[in-house]
């Protein structure tokens, strides 16, 4: 565990690029932190969370038994991402430069995270 996990938590708006200890981190928000270990050793990060809405029901089910989840606990799980999702498109959440990014490079990555932000605001629509 590292020491920016309970110093600074990830930033909801980059949840796509969230690393596998991001995303630990953010499970602990959501009282699903006893998923933890569970998820790191199968390497769930944000892109794959950003993948799971576009999940088939055998899919769902797939990794429902594969992490040992509770069906409540998925459900859970589901509607934090659309939360992120919702307040993302919506423009509530500020773009920052990701923790692992220089300072001289903040003013290229906010550049480069609008451009994706409209990219994934015409996605995020087409999938609602």
């Amino acid at each position: 565990m590292s020491s920016r996990d309970h110093h600074h938590p990830p930033e909801p708006l980059d949840f796509f690029i969230w690393t596998v200890e991001d995303v630990g981190s953010w499970r602990e928000e959501i009282n699903l932190g006893s998923y933890r270990l569970i998820f790191k050793e199968n390497g769930v990060n944000g892109e794959f969370l950003e993948s799971m809405s576009v999940f088939t029901t055998e899919q769902i089910l797939h990794f429902i038994r594969r992490h040992h989840m509770k069906w409540g606990d998925f459900i859970t799980l589901c509607k934090e991402l659309r939360r992120i999702k919702v307040a993302f498109l919506k423009g509530e959440q500020r773009v920052r430069r990701p923790w692992w990014a220089p300072s001289c490079l903040s003013v290229v990555f906010v550049k480069a995270a609008k451009r994706n932000r409209q990219s994934r605001v015409v996605s995020l629509k087409l999938e609602s």
